[in-house]
């Protein structure tokens, strides 16, 4: 019976991803446009609370990992973006939301989503942690790919002189590997199923708003 209701959870969180990613496509596409895009963060609450909603068992450990990739995914950003340094010269439009700092409290969410997607997926390898977590990075990197463009053309964040630095994509992989490193090191359960097919939709959402 347990194992019947996971299988129903997981059924339904997919079909509502699927269906909140193609209404959005739509959308884009659409004469409401802006208020699609204004609905941004709240598809990203939405991602998360399903792939939590999925996650099989809580502990400590969990929360703690979610802690710190949140707090310090919003503090690589209001660094990268005060200095310059770390992904290149940026600065976030108004897409993503309420903002702290010019920081939009939402990357956070954003970054606690691609790791913890990627991390439950390269999980599944054999292998010790840095190969586990180089994967996963790698995944990042890929993903981040098929970002960046549809991030300038909507305001998610716009770079100086709308080029596209390729430190942004080394940082990606090693931050992406170091934040990766904590999800692996820490103890508790990373079989999300989810996590996959979230991972999935959001390289096809991307790559048709690349397309298209």
């Amino acid at each position: 019976m347990q194992t019947k209701q996971k299988d129903k959870t997981l059924f339904v969180s997919t079909v509502i991803l699927i269906i909140f990613h193609l209404v959005g496509i739509i959308g884009i596409h659409s004469s409401y446009k802006e208020l699609f895009l204004q609905l941004t963060p709240f598809n990203l609450l939405l991602s998360c609370t399903l792939l939590f909603i999925n996650q099989k068992q809580f502990n400590r450990s969990f929360f703690i990992v979610c802690f710190i990739i949140y707090v310090s995914g919003f503090l690589v950003e209001l660094l990268g973006v005060k200095s310059g340094v770390i992904f290149g010269n940026y600065q976030y439009g108004e897409t993503l939301g309420l903002k702290l700092f010019d920081i939009p409290l939402i990357i956070g969410i954003n970054w606690l989503i691609l790791i913890y997607s990627a991390g439950c997926i390269s999980n599944r390898l054999n292998s010790n942690i840095f190969v586990k977590s180089i994967t996963g990075a790698a995944m990042l990197v890929a993903l981040d790919l098929l970002i960046e463009p549809i991030a300038i053309k909507y305001n998610f964040w716009q770079w100086s002189n709308s080029s596209i630095p390729i430190q942004n994509y080394f940082a990606w992989f090693v931050i992406g590997f170091c934040f990766l490193l904590i999800f692996n090191k820490f103890d508790f359960n990373k079989n999300n199923k989810l996590a996959q097919t979230l991972y999935i939709i959001e390289l096809v959402f991307f790559a048709l708003l690349n397309i298209l």
